[in-house]
């Protein structure tokens, strides 16, 4: 795509969360569920199959267009834009990456129009950072696998209709018999033990679920056997992408709101942005998002062109989570003991930064991922 298309895509989604996304977005973090319809017209105007090829009833765009799409809404609304975000990098991309034809067929043209929302099955209880650790196990049963276990941190969780689960078919004290299925959420012996309370992103169902004997179809299996450590791993490197994009977004709501309220908030008989303690911070929040931005910009420009990027993308994550935090935390004090509140938007910025510096790798695993392929340049 054309840099000119780009912005005529980000204009698109950036009326679209204007108007039907931040209208909503202190009820769904009051009310903690993101509402029906607002998830109807997320498919409807494509955000939810953004890089599905047109054939499997997608839009057709890029990764990149993808990152545009969960900056913008999650700049309206964070727990909208994690909804997108987890459905569409962790559900929807390994079926279009490692799923047979008849698997891409039967899911994606009903992951793409939002009929159906997609989850990502890969923590448990005593396997967070350390997913090769993971003890569920699907048995083979010949014609089927019974899958048995518990996941935890579910995004999506609650309206997930189609889940990537990750189990062992062999029992491996590591990562080595892990296997990756395609499990529909209405089998029987699928449950959803309990929604997490959480301190932000309140919208976005984050669940325990339990699998006790799942029947899932041979058909099912996504990729080859003992493959699966390796298709969430490659999975998980897009999905920092995302998560990027969400903190992006979250930073830039929080940014612009401080400088417009800076320029109206009067004190000592003038505004506060004149004021060089006020503008310091805006110069470091506006740089560390134009940073932010050509770290994501570059991640999903390598995964468009099939080039290596797991370093770029968890450079992209590790910077815009913390920029996110950082941002949102100065966003607050520009505003004083009006940011504190909830009158204003900004506690709720503020709240919803943290989980950035969380899932889909904490910040020490993306260091982590950062050193490894540094020091692999010196060998």
């Amino acid at each position: 795509m054309l840099l000119s298309d780009y912005q005529e895509l980000r204009d698109l989604v950036s009326r679209f969360a204007d108007e039907a996304v931040a209208p909503l977005a202190a009820d769904i973090d009051k009310n903690e569920k993101i509402p029906t319809e607002l998830i109807k017209q997320l498919g409807e105007n494509g955000f939810l199959g953004s890089y599905i090829p047109e054939e499997y009833g997608g839009a057709g765009m890029d990764y990149t267009s993808y990152s545009l799409i969960v900056e913008e809404i999650s700049r309206a609304c964070a727990s909208t834009g994690v909804l997108v975000s987890a459905h569409t990098s962790l559900c929807v991309w390994p079926i279009l990456a490692f799923g047979n034809e008849e698997q891409k067929k039967k899911y994606l043209p009903k992951l793409a129009s939002g009929e159906h929302i997609g989850c990502f099955l890969l923590s448990e209880p005593n396997a967070g950072s350390d997913a090769g650790s993971l003890t569920t196990y699907a048995e083979d049963k010949g014609d089927h696998y019974e899958i048995t276990g518990m996941k935890n941190w579910i995004t999506n969780g609650k309206e997930g209709n189609i889940a990537i689960c990750f189990a062992k078919t062999e029992k491996t004290d590591n990562y080595k018999g892990i296997s990756a299925f395609i499990v529909e959420t209405d089998s029987p012996g699928y449950e959803i033990v309990k929604i997490e309370e959480k301190l932000g992103i309140k919208g976005s169902s984050t669940a325990q679920i339990a699998l006790d004997k799942v029947k899932v179809p041979k058909e099912n299996l996504l990729g080859k056997e003992k493959k699966g450590f390796s298709i969430g791993m490659a999975t998980l490197d897009g999905g920092r992408i995302g998560i990027a994009s969400q903190a992006l977004g979250i930073a830039e709501a929080a940014f612009r709101y401080a400088r417009q309220y800076s320029s109206e908030r009067i004190q000592f008989g003038k505004p506060i942005s004149s004021l060089q303690a006020i503008q310091f911070m805006l110069a470091d929040m506006s740089t560390k998002i134009a940073a932010s931005r050509l770290l994501i910009w570059e991640a999903s420009r390598l995964k468009d062109n099939e080039k290596p990027y797991s370093l770029e993308s968890a450079q992209a994550k590790l910077f815009a989570a913390e920029a996110a935090m950082w941002i949102t935390t100065k966003a607050i004090q520009v505003c004083g003991g009006n940011g504190y509140t909830k009158e204003y938007p900004l506690e709720r910025y503020f709240r919803d930064a943290k989980i950035t510096e969380i899932y889909e790798g904490t910040s020490e695993i993306q260091r982590v991922v950062i050193a490894a392929n540094e020091l692999k340049k010196n060998k």
